[in-house]
């Protein structure tokens, strides 16, 4: 009888502690002070996140609302629906003309998606990855050389813990640049899988949205995260070992990053996620992460809440891949050998 209610309790301190962890990750993303801060000491960085407001903000969901409130209603008074629309009930007769109407409607807003939304999508698509990086390298700059002790200590801190579990220099030399290229080529591989898996997951009936939302958030909080840790030289194995040891307050800290994609449409959501995203990663960049957790841990007395291997299926999916080229290029070598 002892057993079950150990049991219990133990699940009831586990759940407690997650969902603590939780909410620290939410109140972390949401400390929207901190890219004010640092907008404020840097004029690099507050250009560049100008820009990502003005672009995909001011431009991209600003033509979304102007096709809504504006183009829509005109093309609607110009090419009504039904007769109804101009003639009264007794005057009003079936007509093909008003067909006409209706499809040609569709075909000028299919129009102006494919001249100026699609096209604007992929525009911004490129340039607002190169510019969150710009933005996170201004961000961790402006830390550095804010003449903070807290801040920049706490960042060496949170970067020295998590080197510390695993220490693997890597090589001088080739070997060492190979070795970068080859991390380089599996976190793409890894990301790109686990997309595809997040992506698959939201068809899946009944708990699909809420793993989809779920995995969302993971995916958004690592790729926030991402840029402060290779800044900050943490090597991919330690990265991805202390994110699924910190599931719980990743989790939290993705959920303001994605939650815009459940009150849009696709074409909306990009752009509010694309205008918002900047102020995550500045705020991840200027996260006490590791200092937060530790923290919490001892006020819980815990040692964690164990691992969940968020990124398995994807891990196993580029290593498979991975193995090809490998393959390939052992059996290369050993053809030159026979030669």
């Amino acid at each position: 009888m002892g057993m079950p209610k150990l049991s219990i309790d133990v699940v009831k301190s586990k759940a407690k502690e997650a969902s603590r962890l939780w909410l620290l990750g939410f109140r972390e993303a949401c400390c929207l002070h901190r890219v004010v801060i640092l907008c404020l000491r840097s004029r690099k960085l507050s250009i560049r996140t100008g820009q990502c407001f003005l672009l995909n903000g001011f431009i991209f969901l600003g033509s979304m609302f102007i096709l809504r409130l504006m183009v829509i209603p005109i093309l609607q008074r110009i090419l009504p629906e039904n007769c109804l629309q101009i003639y009264s009930q007794d005057s009003c007769s079936l007509d093909i003309v008003f067909e006409l109407y209706s499809l040609l409607r569709a075909g000028l807003i299919q129009l102006f998606y494919v001249l100026w939304f699609y096209p604007l999508y992929i525009f911004s698509f490129i340039l607002s990855n190169i510019w969150y990086n710009d933005i996170a390298k201004y961000g961790f700059a402006a830390m550095r050389e804010s003449g903070s002790v807290a801040v920049e200590s706490s960042s060496k801190k949170e970067s020295v813990t998590l080197q510390s579990s695993v220490q693997t220099e890597k090589p001088p030399g080739l070997d060492g640049v190979m070795i970068g290229i080859g991390e380089q080529v599996y976190s793409l591989l890894l990301l790109s899988f686990f997309f595809i898996e997040v992506y698959a997951i939201g068809f899946m009936p009944l708990i699909g949205k809420a793993l989809n939302f779920l995995l969302l958030s993971w995916m958004y909080a690592y790729y926030c995260f991402e840029y402060k840790w290779n800044f900050s030289e943490v090597n991919l194995e330690n990265r991805l070992d202390f994110f699924q040891t910190s599931w719980a307050f990743f989790a939290g800290f993705g959920n303001p990053c994605v939650l815009a994609i459940f009150f849009f449409s696709p074409l909306e959501s990009y752009a509010v996620i694309a205008m918002l995203y900047p102020l995550f990663v500045l705020t991840a960049t200027s996260s006490r992460t590791e200092e937060v957790l530790y923290s919490e841990r001892q006020k819980l007395r815990s040692a964690g809440l164990g691992k969940i291997p968020i990124f398995y299926m994807a891990d196993a999916l580029a290593m498979w891949i991975l193995s090809f080229f490998s393959l390939d290029s052992r059996g290369r070598v050993h053809d030159a050998k026979t030669e």
